[in-house]
């Protein structure tokens, strides 16, 4: 079986629908791909319609924290959507990114950047609106060759000369709400250096202790030696392991299936599922 449980479409920062995620997940000789939107659960529907014989969804998302100062997110599969408090928190994060967008803005244009808020809602095309949509409009004006590089602390990275916090869940607080909804967690790319500041093994502890299900160690922004560490932490913390291939369509270069879940612990984690299970294809539209 390959495995990718890491996906986004356009009802957050990808390029594809999830129609099209879908059809693209088949063609790449998935078995099983997981839909985590950011902050969003928008885009399940459309995917289970279209989902092709042979593939089976597993629905989630990937929710936005922070602790100590450090952007984070989870990835949380299989959990209700409609459970009250975590649709609350989904809701106050993905509200915050508006406003948020507006002063991300701003900050470029006294950087002498002409991005303007119809640009960025033009690329967002009714997703959830986040700085990789900032970002491709960078690229668009010519500021930045590519979406990456706009993760810098010249422009969009955090801390950067651009960047704006938004609401954010602690992790602790993000992981009771997910089990309670009966989903499993799973930290996304702790290491992704690329980003910003990293999750310190501490912090990762304390979430293993609150509960956290997994990390996500085979990832495109892991290199071999922190995918060895990462292995050993979760390891000493008795964590799931998890790959995927975080992909967003054309605004980055990896591939679906680029980094794959092995299937003993894709099964653990429908074994720990209570909030939903997941849909396979009847051959979708």
């Amino acid at each position: 079986m390959r495995i990718d449980l890491h996906c986004h479409s356009t009802a957050s920062d990808g390029t594809d629908t999830p129609a099209e995620l879908m059809r693209a997940a088949a063609g790449a000789g998935l078995d099983v791909v997981a839909l985590t939107d950011h902050d969003t659960t928008r885009g399940h529907a459309e995917a289970r319609a279209a989902l092709p014989e042979g593939l089976t969804l597993v629905t989630g998302a990937e929710l936005s924290c922070r602790t100590d100062g450090v952007s984070l997110h989870l990835l949380a599969y299989l959990f209700d959507p409609e459970e009250s408090a975590l649709l609350a928190e989904r809701e106050l994060v993905r509200d915050d990114r508006v406003p948020r967008a507006h002063a991300m803005i701003a900050k470029l244009n006294a950087l002498g950047v002409p991005v303007t808020w119809e640009q960025v809602e033009r690329i967002a095309a009714g997703g959830t609106v986040g700085r990789p949509h900032l970002a491709s409009a960078l690229v668009e004006l010519g500021v930045v060759p590519t979406v990456s590089d706009a993760f810098t602390p010249e422009w969009l990275a955090d801390g950067g000369r651009a960047f704006v916090d938004k609401h954010e869940t602690d992790p602790v607080e993000a992981i009771r709400l997910v089990k309670s909804a009966g989903g499993v967690a799973v930290l996304a790319h702790p290491a992704a250096a690329k980003r910003g500041r990293t999750v310190p093994p501490d912090a990762i502890a304390a979430m293993a202790a609150a509960g956290l299900d997994g990390i996500e160690v085979d990832h495109t922004e892991h290199d071999q030696d922190t995918r060895t560490r990462l292995r050993g932490l979760a390891g000493d913390l008795d964590l799931l392991v998890t790959g995927s291939s975080d992909y967003h369509g054309t605004r980055k270069t990896v591939a679906l299936g680029e980094n794959t879940t092995d299937p003993e612990v894709y099964g653990e984690i429908i074994r720990r599922a209570t909030g939903a299970f997941p849909v396979p294809g009847t051959g979708g539209a």
